[in-house]
């Protein structure tokens, strides 16, 4: 029930993992954009809960262009006040943006297609932390493929910067669900209410909402306390 491939995109070759239900399908597809401590063990053990639900989940590592890197550990990265954050990731940051993810997406979609255990051209999206807004922004670039686009402590998603999602907002078809937490930096206040005020001024299908008590990264097993929130995960 989990695959490794890898799938051809405009700028070299992707690694990306499968995850797929019990059974014979055929099922929906997910894209599953990864949070910013890159391709890991926490990542599998969502991807296949999200596939016990009844999809085939596509985990591609969005970090590609910057070539291998070892499984990060976020409690050690992290911890301590994470001093260690931006000279260990910085370079994988800087490889891929919004728009290289939405270019990334083409290939993607375009894998899944082959898949015969693929239900349907409709697909949804889910990211995480960097993948949340490249979630949205795969829905504002492929509006007839994207059914649903889900983004958890996502940052940056009503900023001034062109690649804002919310600047996509005219063009998105899918139902949107953008979930943050009160205590982000990235994703403070004022910026959910932009970010619906362009989703409302468009008429998307939406829900916003902000988790009480939360920090940014709240989802993540595999993150030190008192980051990783179980009850508000769940």
């Amino acid at each position: 029930m989990h695959e490794q491939v890898t799938i051809e995109t405009a700028d070299g070759k992707c690694p990306a993992h499968v995850f797929t239900p019990a059974g014979e399908g055929p099922w929906p597809a997910v894209i599953f954009f990864m949070d910013g401590l890159g391709i890991r063990q926490t990542l599998f053990d969502m991807g296949q809960r999200m596939a016990d639900g009844g999809y085939v989940v596509l985990l591609p590592d969005m970090f590609y262009r910057a070539g291998p890197y070892p499984p990060m550990n976020p409690k050690e990265i992290l911890g301590g006040g994470g001093g260690g954050f931006r000279e260990k990731m910085g370079h994988l940051f800087t490889s891929v943006d919004n728009r290289k993810a939405s270019e990334d997406t083409a290939a993607f979609l375009a894998y899944l297609d082959t898949r015969s255990d693929v239900k349907g051209k409709k697909v949804g999206t889910t990211g995480y932390c960097m993948g949340g807004a490249m979630s949205l922004w795969a829905a504002g670039t492929h509006p007839d493929r994207i059914a649903a686009s889900a983004s958890y402590h996502g940052g940056n998603l009503a900023s001034d910067s062109e690649l804002s999602p919310h600047n996509l907002a005219s063009k998105m078809k899918a139902r949107i669900y953008v979930a943050g937490a009160d205590k982000d930096d990235s994703y403070p206040l004022e910026m959910e209410a932009r970010l619906i005020a362009a989703l409302n001024d468009d008429g998307v299908d939406h829900v916003c909402e902000i988790y009480p008590g939360a920090l940014h990264g709240w989802t993540m097993k595999d993150f030190p306390e008192p980051i990783y929130n179980e009850a508000a995960a769940e």
